[in-house]
């Protein structure tokens, strides 16, 4: 069974930076599709960005530009570098997985394997 640990949340002030990490264990194929996803309080839960074993990736428009996603094949790890924040990016951060490709990487229908969270606090 797969297991997904997120770290690297935190609390900082508008434009400033920070990375999320979410490490994957228990995957059994070399084929995979790790994503972010967060929530705000009294919101539904979006899409972020996400990434293939392959190298495909896709975000959402409001953070091109802003936020990287990548990932460490090596450790099964997914990174998301977030720059230039916003109190509207204030929310608990998701990672999501599936062992498999898929055509649509910023669906959370997509996603068997659910972290727990992290929080991203923006202040202003």
């Amino acid at each position: 069974r797969v297991r997904l640990t997120e770290s690297g949340g935190g609390s900082v002030q508008s434009g400033g930076s920070l990375r999320l990490a979410c490490a994957g264990s228990g995957f059994t194929r070399t084929t995979y599709t790790m994503a972010w996803f967060r929530q705000a309080p009294g919101k539904e839960r979006q899409p972020v960005a996400a990434i293939d074993s392959a190298g495909s990736s896709s975000y959402l428009e409001f953070v091109r530009g802003r936020f990287t996603v990548s990932l460490d094949h090596a450790t099964k790890t997914v990174y998301l570098q977030m720059k230039s924040l916003k109190p509207e990016d204030t929310a608990m951060y998701y990672c999501a997985a599936l062992e498999d490709y898929s055509t649509d990487l910023l669906g959370a229908w997509t996603y068997t394997y659910w972290g727990q969270g992290t929080q991203v606090t923006v202040s202003s």
